[in-house]
Parts: structure tokens; C-alpha cells; sequence
């Protein structure tokens, strides 16, 4: 029996094709906050980890974003006990090129050998034969681009990832990148209070390449009593946070925002803002607000 959208209101959000060819529902899942305090080690409670990425693609998820750093590597075994066997339809993106030497300690390595070895670890954890979108989690400054991403595309040639995305760079990084290799994707922070970023995500749009934004759900100030999300949260019986990943989702076609949440409740609250439609007037006095 087919499944409405009501069900899995993750389809409400529409789809994109990350690369042209890897179908996702837009709104997805970031799977950093299952692993323990500041990113590292088991999380607090493993089962309602493995609740929550069921539940996840219960309410339509498609899309999962993770990385090899998230715990390490605690975020790619728990999706792995959680969903495995995959749905066909499920897309699971990691990243590696940051090393951890502890709680909310991150360092950018990008040398060709630790790339490979970082990849087939992923392989590993994932219990997947090809990694559908494969991100360099940061340029490292110390080694040549040219090494970093031709490593990664030697990956590609040879099966172990379908796509190559970056994290963090700017418009200059991105043309450079796709000098070197076919780019599919970019995950720069970005959300309705901070839209630093605003020149890769309309760079994006206009080469057709997956904009992933993370920390998708900050309001800052704008969500103050009184503040410019108060009334339109009043209007639609929404939370900030569901208006601000609405907005996002209006934004731009190439947005796939992926809100993260160690707890069953605060997912569902978020997957439930793609049924969310904002007006015009709406979507454009939050623009100008933030």
C-alpha cells in the first residue's frame, strides 16, 4: 500500500538530484548529534540513537549526512546497526579529511594516503560497496588541492564513491575543485540568522551543484518575543526552528538542508516543517530581517 505524504512528510519537501543522477527528498538528516559530548564517543543513549535514524527514514527521510570524524566513526557504525540493508532510496553522504584527538578537537589532514585509508574505513563502518557522495570535510591547507581531490577521484574511478563533494570553502575553492575533478556538492553553514555564505549557495544555484547547509536551524535573535519569527510562528502554530528550515527550503532548489537531533520528539518536529509554506510576504520579511 502506497505511503501519503502525511505519513512521511520528509516528501512534502520535494527532490533534488544530487550529481544528476542520486535522487533525494530535500530535507534530510545530519547524523552528527547521535555520538557523545563534542562529537566524541558513544552517545548517551545508543537505542534512541538508533531510533531516531529509523524514525527518520519512517517520517520520508532519504538523505543521511555523516563523517568519519562524528564520535570517530561512532556516527557510521550506529547508522549501519540502525538501517542496514538499505532502503534502495536511501542515500547516506560522509566525509573525511578532519582527524580528532578529542572532545571538540578538529584538525584538517588531506594527504592522499590518510584520504584512502579514511575512505575504505567508511566502506567498512557503512557496510556499503560504493559511497554515493564522498566530501572533503576541509581543505588542508598543507597539501596541494590537486593531491587532495585526485585522490578522491582515483576513488571514484575505481568504484568506492559515486560523487565528490567539499565543505567549507568559498567560490574561488569551488571553480578551482571543479578544475580538477567533477564537484557535486558544497556544505557551508548557513541558515536564516547567518547567510555568510550567501554568494556559494547562488554560485551553487547557477552550476546545479547540492547546497548542504549545516547548523540549518539557528534563529539567533530573530526568534526573541516580539522578533520577526514570532508572529509567523503565532500564524502558522510552527516553531522557529520549523520556520527557519521552511525558509531554507524555499530559498533554493538546490538546498538540502539536513537538521540534526539526538532525540525521536525533535525530529519529527523538524521533518514536520516541510509541510510548512511560508507566503511570499513571509519568506521575504525573513530575508530582510536576518
Amino acid at each position: 500500500m502506497a505511503t501519503n505524504i502525511s505519513e512521511q512528510p520528509a516528501k512534502a519537501s520535494g527532490t533534488y538530484r544530487i550529481g544528476g543522477d542520486v535522487t533525494v527528498n530535500r530535507l534530510g538528516y545530519g547524523a552528527m548529534q547521535i555520538t557523545g559530548p563534542g562529537v566524541w564517543g558513544d552517545p548517551k543513549d545508543p537505542a534512541e540513537a538508533v531510533r531516531v535514524l529509523r524514525r527518520a527514514v519512517e517520517l520520508g527521510v532519504t538523505f543521511i549526512d555523516t563523517a568519519d570524524s562524528y564520535g570517530p566513526f561512532v556516527s557510521e557504525l550506529l547508522i549501519r546497526e540502525a538501517l542496514h540493508p538499505y532502503a534502495d532510496d536511501l542515500v547516506i553522504a560522509t566525509k573525511a579529511g578532519l582527524t580528532r584527538s578529542g572532545p571538540g578537537d578538529w584538525r584538517p589532514v588531506g594527504r592522499p594516503e590518510y584520504l584512502r585509508q579514511q575512505c575504505e574505513l567508511s566502506l567498512r563502518h557503512l557496510g556499503l560497496d560504493t559511497i554515493p557522495l564522498y566530501q572533503l570535510h576541509r581543505i588542508d591547507a598543507k597539501v596541494p588541492l590537486a593531491d587532495q581531490l585526485g585522490e578522491l577521484a582515483l576513488l571514484r574511478q575505481e568504484g568506492k564513491i559515486r560523487h565528490i563533494g567539499l565543505s567549507e570553502v568559498s567560490v574561488a575553492q569551488i571553480e578551482e575543485s571543479r578544475g580538477i575533478t567533477t564537484i557535486a556538492s558544497v556544505q557551508n553553514l548557513y541558515n536564516l540568522a547567518n547567510r555568510s555564505a550567501e554568494d556559494v549557495l547562488e554560485y551553487c544555484e547557477r552550476n546545479d551543484l547540492a547546497f548542504i547547509p549545516w547548523f540549518p536551524i539557528a534563529t539567533g535573535e530573530l526568534a526573541r518575543p516580539g522578533g520577526p519569527l514570532d508572529a509567523i510562528s503565532t500564524a502558522h502554530g510552527a516553531s522557529p526552528a520549523q520556520l527557519a528550515l521552511a525558509w531554507l527550503l524555499r530559498r533554493s532548489p538546490v538546498m538540502l538542508p539536513i537538521p540534526g537531533t539526538s532525540s525521536v520528539a525533535h525530529l519529527e518536529e523538524n521533518v514536520s516543517a516541510a509541510d510548512v509554506r511560508l507566503t511570499d510576504d513571509e519568506f521575504e520579511s525573513l530575508a530582510k530581517a536576518s
